[in-house]
């Protein structure tokens, strides 16, 4: 059996993040002042996060604020309640920012000063993304000083670190040096596998530390120009490498003492790096805190690198055993450090004092560390206003006094405040007064005061900004805004500064105009600040927090099943996953392909050749009266009857299409002109000027003199120019004359004579002011048309209209040539040969305009012609300029346009051209569409009369606001491109995430067009094989994952999913948590809490939820015991008497019975039946179902799995495996058992074949016979492999068994009992093994079929589920296809350099102790071989496959018939 493993969905959200100046952009951050006027926006910094294996960069953007529009304003008014008196409304100099701003700003002290701040928000800006080869498992920033950017420093699994810089040459991050650690005596050891790598950074960057099995480090140290003495240089060695040899430190020379490191951090401020580590010499547990207590120790080394020496600094005995985290505190801060406990924190100053601040009542029983003096706490309840997951301000309910900081992380947010963040997602403050200076004088726990996801990452960005990561949700960034409130006095408290419960600082007597406005980031000492009638006034500054942005993430996923859900008239399958953990669980539905909803049928208007929407701004007129005023027309185009019929068409006053005009011939293009006054109709012998009624102005033959010119097959409108090209590749250029209402042809003698050939072009207005005409000499500005201008545009339509951006012009010969002329005056600004080769960038060649290739012999088509390039906005609200190129060949290119500065302009070679425009085009995305069925290779371009009559492959730039689910029209408007033709696609784009390319729902569309006649923004015209129909997007739907996904909130996690076929409802198990107590013989309870704030230790529970796909809703449920979870969730067939066919569908639950440490667990198995209750009639749904209990047979041990094998129940129960009757409908019988391994976590049938999967024991074959009843064992595998999942695989005329353990490594099996070394079929045969980096709990067989009509030999393809939130997928692969992508992925380990220098072998290779080497050779990594071979230039791609005997386009084929999730 051979297969390709792929990734569908990445994994999801962030467990490492670091904050970082890694481009040019962070470059303006020190020139812009906080005070600026200045309405572009700027780049704080960037943002670098991972997840597993899949590493992001951001840009973290403050952009002005956007303004409210009328109809929003009018709303906001209208919502303003009517009893709002004067004292509750924003009074003068106190301004409120609405939803997408950022929290109150207090503007008194703005009015008198002559700077204004505008109102901003921050946002994240995505940049680049990659699946490296290896696991992420730290990241930090390296700095070599002000005037160089920062650098990246990244460690992977198995001991790797790997420096990285951003390089502007390709745009992207670029690897300068990887250093290994792996064949280090510390990482060859038997239990190297299950540690987990520490990565730290001195503050300074002098050094980094790599924690290393056995209590080692590994030491980089940096070559830092202060470290030079007096006014000595850096030689070229220093500059070129950045770091000095690196070294393992093993710290048992240093001590014996130094075991079991907990966590280390360097201390900031001294003159060598000096380390702090955490560790447990003797190590306890809870049940041995009579004789091990405060067994943790805190030591400080310091590190002399240039002699090697390791003085001990400090030693700090006697901390709380259940310390798990180390922060150091800044100079700024006081100094010191922070160690964080499950029961308590502890502050350790300069003096190594260290004190306890206890977090709940169990922290003074577990440590004898003293309870710190100065510390107190105000942990009470939630305030009305928080930060949820999803940045709405609202939380309630009440928080505990019992405070668990297990999971939590800290990071300080200013120089006197920390956030405490707990695994619930629970934000406390942390506040430090001090006294004297940096000591600090009280230490107080505050209330808690927002609400996000549990996080893996807390990261300080800029002076105001934190950033929260969480691998289980969204991650969001807040901002810190400090307010001054005025203290309202008790009654019957005296009004005294050391009353209440709020913090103390001092307000500083003199703020700069930040300060004036934010404040610090947290303080909040009650002072006297002013008198009223001789009455003291107190304020006090209070934290807001503000919420600005949010990178998505839908956590880990625990189960996926597949359901029936209909859009518009059909059914179509969607896959349904449990995701999130606790307040953020939920479900995420995806589906592979953009779904929409057809809103009518659009037969009369036609347009299988071509549809066009013409916005206008006054109404047409059928027949003397204006149509509704819908302001806007349809020009549709259909090849019959010959040569063609092109209607033009608007929306009646009964909201119908109205046809107003025919034409006898096909309609080429058309668009709205003269300022949206006329309508340009390019036809394919003629271009027409029309009326908004369909009358024709003006029509101008295509003529050369009084010979007629080929046809045109293509062109492209912006107003004012039109842009022809015909068959013979000859151009044609109009210009439209706004006071005459006129077009006429446009002078092109700059562009060439008239032999000058062209293939593609289009018209491309820029608004962003990237592309500006500057000399490629010196890189100035030049003047155009007489001044200097950015652009060539100087037309009326510019003038009226300011915001209406420059226009270009984009043309490609041949002979693979693109050019940008500036417009209107022909001036060639850009130039690139390599356009068709898919280079990584394209950059300015400098060269003049390319002659057109000799005509006698005609030129034959190639397959890396251009059939179309569009240089267009993608992206959500922000237009970020993108060319996408489509080739002949199938491939689709998506670049985005990158400036450069005009100081590089000085640096490029020789130039043959005056002008040129500051900018390159870097490859985001490489897609294959496979060969076209609708060209033959062997022969030139189809003539009009021949395409027309197939679908072609177009590309459609659009603009679009989708609505709201609630009807309402959107606020997101989204700038994306749909591809026509055989293989359909949305081409889209979000600020946080790649580029994302779907596929349409329809198997063809031909015509394509955004259409807001009826009333929608977000409405699309198409025709597709079902006819012409006007749709829109499913509301909900998130565009942004690789699949188009929508996630349902339910407030809390599931465990198991299950769908039920016959009444398409959805049974979930929702995962709870739930006090446990032990109990005596008379029912009581053993040990009860002495106090609120030691609570009882909490366990997991489960309840039973019938779920309507409807609406989310629950219709009925069955809660279990306190102390039972379940284990297992199945749909099975069992044996019926209550259906004529003998058999029906029921759910089986498999539960476990906790019941305390000294009592074996118990477990028991469920029968249910959904049941639909007659004559029910609650509203608002008449028709309703319920769980029916039939059954509840209980075990001797836990029920951990369960499936149906021909009508009967198989179940497991400790070390035994049970086949069960299901009798009368009302208990379970047993008819074979079979004892098996140690603990069974699949079962999975086929037939009469049943696979079991154990955690010790590996794999079992057993088959099941009836006559008699018996399970006999056919194989087994005899490894120690901790099977997760087992399932059959088909492919190839072969079937195999794929296995994947707690580590995601997915096996391979054969059941062959011709291979001798199987012993006549007694073992299975392990064939391959691969690593898939996560733990995958669930998998998925689905049919898969390679031929439409191939309905004999059995396919199948799993979908696997992983605890980091990725979605794979294990496809077949035939053998000779097989054979060619092995081949090939050799080729790309061996010549592609990959990101930071890893090799995507030593990813996939499982060490196996076993076997003399590894068995690589089953699996092939689709990531790598569809990743990168796609990505590479087609020029390589062409050597590569001709190294192993192939070509290309066969590896394209191959690729493309197994792409795809299901």
């Amino acid at each position: 059996m051979r297969a390709l493993r792929q990734e569908i969905i990445s994994p999801s959200g962030v467990e490492y993040a670091t904050r970082l100046n890694l481009t040019p952009s962070t470059r303006h951050l020190q020139s812009v002042s906080s005070s600026s006027t200045s309405k572009e926006s700027r780049v704080i910094s960037n943002l670098v996060v991972a997840r597993s294996n899949v590493l992001r960069i951001y840009e973290v953007r403050e952009e002005p604020a956007p303004l409210p529009s009328y109809e929003e304003a009018a709303q906001r008014m209208q919502a303003r309640p009517m009893g709002s008196h004067k004292d509750t409304e924003a009074v003068e100099g106190e301004v409120q920012m609405d939803g997408e701003g950022e929290g109150f700003v207090n503007m008194g002290t703005v009015k008198s000063s002559a700077n204004i701040v505008a109102p901003t928000v921050t946002r994240f800006r995505f940049l680049r993304e990659h699946h490296v080869h290896g696991i992420v498992t730290g990241m930090d920033r390296i700095s070599f000083g002000e005037a160089e950017l920062d650098k990246l420093l990244i460690s992977f699994k198995d001991a790797k670190i790997a420096l990285m810089e951003w390089s502007e040459a390709t745009h992207d991050i670029s690897t300068i040096s990887i250093h290994t650690y792996e064949r280090s005596a510390q990482m060859l050891s038997p239990d190297a596998p299950r540690h987990t790598t520490l990565l730290r950074v001195d503050p300074a960057s002098r050094c980094a530390a790599l924690l290393l099995p056995h209590d080692a480090l590994a030491i980089l140290p940096f070559n830092q120009s202060q470290d030079l003495v007096g006014d000595q240089e850096p030689d070229n060695a220093t500059k070129e490498i950045p770091y000095s040899p690196s070294f393992v430190l093993d710290l048992h020379d240093i001590s014996h003492e130094i075991r079991n490191i907990i966590d280390f951090v360097f201390l900031p401020g001294l003159i060598h790096p000096t380390l702090a580590i955490l560790f447990q010499t003797q190590q306890t547990w809870t049940g041995r805190l009579k004789e091990y207590k405060d067994t943790t120790r805190l030591w400080r080394i310091s590190m002399d690198l240039s002699s090697q020496t390791y003085p001990i600094v400090s030693r700090i005995e006697n901390l709380p055993y259940d310390a798990f985290s180390l922060l150091s505190i800044s100079p700024s801060s006081g100094d010191g450090l922070l160690i964080l406990a499950s029961n308590s924190i502890v502050f350790v100053d300069q003096q190594s004092h260290a004190a306890l601040i206890p977090a709940n009542g169990w922290a003074t029983r577990v440590t004898e560390l003293p309870v710190a003096s100065f510390a107190t706490s105000n942990v009470l309840t939630i305030p009305q206003a928080g930060l949820d997951a999803g940045g709405d301000a609202l939380m309630n309910g009440e928080i505990p006094h019992v405070l668990e900081l297990e999971g939590s992380k800290v990071e300080f947010v200013d120089d006197n405040t920390a956030f405490v963040v707990t695994s619930e997602g629970v934000i406390y403050p942390l506040e430090f007064q001090k006294d004297g200076g940096r000591v600090a004088s009280k230490v107080v726990f505050g209330a808690p005061i927002a609400r996000t996801a549990a996080p893996s990452v807390l990261v300080r960005i800029g002076e105001n900004h934190l950033f929260l990561g969480s691998t289980t949700g969204p991650s969001p960034l807040i901002k810190i805004v400090k307010v001054e409130e005025e203290v309202i006095p008790e009654v019957g408290k005296a009004n005294s500064l050391e009353n209440g419960d709020n913090v103390v600082v001092e307000k500083e007597a003199a703020m700069d105009l930040d300060d004036d406005l934010y404040g610090e980031s947290v303080a909040d000492k009650p002072q006297v600040n002013g008198t009223t009638n001789g009455v003291h006034i107190e304020t006090r500054w209070t934290i807001r927090l503000a919420y600005c942005d949010t990178l998505p993430g839908h956590g880990p996923i625990t189960d996926m099943t597949f359901i029936l859900n209909q859009y518009g008239d059909r059914n179509v399958a969607e896959l349904m996953t449990s995701t999130g953990v606790g307040c953020t669980g939920g479900f995420t539905l995806y589906q592979n392909f953009l779904p929409t909803r057809v809103k009518r049928k659009m037969h009369a208007i036609g347009g299988s050749r071509g549809i066009w929407h013409i916005p206008l701004r006054q109404a047409p007129k059928f027949n003397g009266v204006a149509t509704n005023g819908n302001q806007g027309v349809i020009i549709s185009t259909d090849a019959t009857p010959t040569p063609g019929l092109s209607r033009v068409a608007s929306r009646s006053a009964r909201n119908d299409p109205i046809i107003m005009n025919r034409t006898t011939k096909a309609t080429v293009g058309a668009a709205s002109f003269f300022q949206g006054t006329a309508i340009v109709q390019v036809l394919i012998d003629s271009i027409r000027v029309l009326s908004p009624d369909g009358s024709e102005r003006q029509n101008i033959k295509d003529m050369d003199g009084n010979n007629v010119r080929p046809k045109i097959r293509a062109c492209h409108i912006s107003d004012p120019f039109i842009l022809i090209i015909r068959e013979d590749d000859t151009l044609g250029l109009f210009i439209g004359e706004a006071e005459r209402g006129k077009i006429r042809r446009k002078d092109m003698s700059t562009m060439g004579d008239k032999s000058s050939r062209y293939i593609a072009g289009s018209f491309f207005t820029d608004k962003t002011g990237m592309f500006s005409v500057l000399s490629a000499q010196s890189g100035e500005p030049v003047q155009l048309n007489g001044k200097e201008k950015t652009a060539g545009t100087s037309s009326i339509e510019a003038a009226t209209d300011t915001d209406r951006g420059t226009q270009w012009l984009l043309l490609c010969r041949p002979q693979g040539v693109m050019e940008i002329w500036a417009l209107p005056k022909l001036t060639l600004v850009f130039s690139t040969p390599i356009i068709s080769t898919l280079q990584s960038i394209l950059a300015d060649s400098f060269d003049i305009a390319a002659p057109s290739p000799p005509q006698d012999p005609p030129r034959q088509a190639q397959e890396i012609d251009i059939e179309q390039v569009v240089l267009t906005s993608l992206g959500e609200n922000d237009q970020r300029p993108h060319l996408c190129i489509l080739l002949r060949n199938g491939y689709l290119a998506i670049y985005e346009v990158v400036p450069i500065p005009a100081s590089a302009l000085r640096d490029m070679p020789s130039r043959h051209r005056d002008t040129c425009v500051p900018i390159q085009f870097s490859k985001m995305r490489t897609y294959a569409l496979g060969s076209s069925s609708l060209a033959d290779e062997d022969r030139a371009a189809p003539s009009v009369v021949e395409a027309i009559r197939k679908p072609s492959r177009i590309l459609h730039p659009f603009k679009t606001t989708p609505r709201l689910s609630n009807g309402e029209p959107g606020s997101v408007t989204y700038h994306g491109v749909f591809l026509t033709g055989d293989i359909p696609l949305w081409i889209l784009a979000t600020e946080t995430t790649a580029i994302r390319i779907h596929p349409c729902g329809n198997n063809v569309v031909h015509a394509f067009s955004t259409c807001p006649l009826w009333g929608s923004q977000g409405d699309f015209l198409l025709y597709t094989d079902e006819g012409p129909v006007l749709l829109e997007w499913m509301p909900e739907f998130d565009i942004g994952t690789e699949l188009p996904s929508r996630f349902i909130p339910q407030g809390k996690a599931y465990s198991h999913l299950s769908y039920d076929v016959q009444s398409s409802l959805v049974v979930a198990v929702a995962s709870l948590k739930t006090r446990f107590q032990m109990f005596d013989e008379e029912g009581k309870a053993i040990w009860e809490p002495e106090e609120p704030t030691v609570s009882d230790p909490t366990q997991e529970c489960s309840a039973l939820e019938l779920i309507s796909p409807d609406g989310w809703y629950t219709l009925d449920g069955y809660e279990f015991a306190w102390n039972e979870f379940v284990n297992a969730l199945e749909t099975v067939t069992l044996e019926t008497l209550s259906t004529e066919a003998g058999e029906k569908e029921f759910i089986a639950v498999g539960t476990t019975l906790y019941r305390g440490e000294d009592l074996a667990v118990k477990g028991a198995t469920y029968i249910f039946e959904i049941v639909q209750v007659v004559g029910d009639t609650e509203p608002p749904h008449d028709r309703r179902f319920k769980l029916k209990l039939l059954c509840r047979d209980e075990a001797k041990g836990p029920v951990t799995a369960l499936c149906g094998i021909n009508g009967y129940l198989v179940s497991s129960m400790g070390q035994k495996i049970f086949v069960r009757a299901f009798e009368l409908d009302e208990r379970l019988v047993g008819v074979a058992f079979l004892d098996v391994g140690v603990y069974v976590t699949s079962l999975r049938s086929l037939k009469n074949l049943l696979l079991i999967g154990d955690a010790v024991r590996s794999v079992w074959l057993v088959a099941f016979q009836e006559d008699p009843f018996k399970l006999a064992v056919l194989a087994k595998d005899l490894g120690a492999v901790c099977t997760m999942t087992a399932d059959f695989i088909f492919g190839d005329e072969e079937m195999g068994i794929v296995t994947s353990d707690e580590e995601g490594v997915l096996r391979i099996y054969a059941y062959d009992p011709s291979d001798l070394e199987s012993r006549s079929g007694m073992y299975l045969m392990c064939r391959s093994e691969f690593h898939g980096q996560s733990e995958t709990p669930r998998c998925i067989t689905v049919a898969r079929r390679t031929k439409e009509l191939d309905m004999i030999t059995p396919q199948s393809r799993l979908i696997y589920c992983g605890t980091d939130g990725s979605i794979s997928s294990l496809t077949p692969v035939e053998a000779e296809g097989f054979q060619r992508l092995q081949l090939l992925q050799g080729q790309l380990t061996r010549n592609v350099q990959h990101v930071a220098g890893l090799n995507p072998k030593a990813l996939r290779t499982v060490r196996n102790e076993g076997r003399s080497k590894p068995l690589t050779r089953g699996i092939v990594d689709g990531g790598l071989v569809m990743g990168s071979f796609w990505e590479l230039p087609l020029a390589r791609q062409a050597e590569m496959t001709r190294q192993i005997g192939t070509d290309a386009r066969t590896i394209v084929e191959d690729l493309c018939g197994l792409e795809g999730s299901w």
